[in-house]
């Protein structure tokens, strides 16, 4: 595998009132899953093969990367897994370009194990909804080429449709 992104689901409805893996996105999220999409394809990391928590905020953010042509396979055991799930899965995975939708705090503890030298981002430490870090391979281990937050992409955002 040459590329890993990793990449914490967009912003959540919490006023839905559903339990925790039915929980959608809201109006933020949507559009912040969109800007990824957007931003991923504009830099050129569009993956190979995508691997998506069930939960239904997850789904819904991949849903909204709109990656055709890019096939995915949703897992139970990505659902709040631990880093160690995580990249277990990215190991055991064999694709040139792998992209990871999951949860906190397992995505942002592998995010941090897999970075030989964490991003200068001030939101890198707290990795919130929509974060994502692509990694390359560079030798035996990863070099971290971008991170990026939603915000970063649409300053204006609020919680407004």
């Amino acid at each position: 595998m040459s590329r890993v992104i990793l990449m914490r689901h967009a912003k959540s409805d919490w006023s839905a009132g559903l339990e925790d893996h039915k929980r959608p996105l809201n109006a933020r999220g949507k559009r912040s899953a969109k800007a990824l999409g957007h931003w991923m394809r504009e830099k050129g990391y569009a993956p190979d093969l995508a691997l998506v928590s069930t939960s239904t905020r997850t789904r819904e953010t991949w849903e909204g990367l709109a990656f055709s042509g890019t096939d995915a396979e949703f897992r139970d055991t990505l659902y709040n897994a631990s880093a160690e799930t995580l990249l277990a899965a990215v190991a055991e995975t064999e694709t040139k370009s792998l992209l990871v939708i999951a949860h906190n705090p397992g995505i942002a503890i592998a995010a941090a194990y897999l970075c030989p030298r964490a991003p200068t981002h001030p939101r890198f430490q707290d990795y919130p909804t929509g974060a994502t870090l692509v990694l390359d391979r560079q030798g035996d281990g990863w070099t971290v080429t971008d991170f990026v937050v939603p915000r970063d992409l649409l300053p204006e955002e609020s919680d407004a449709p």
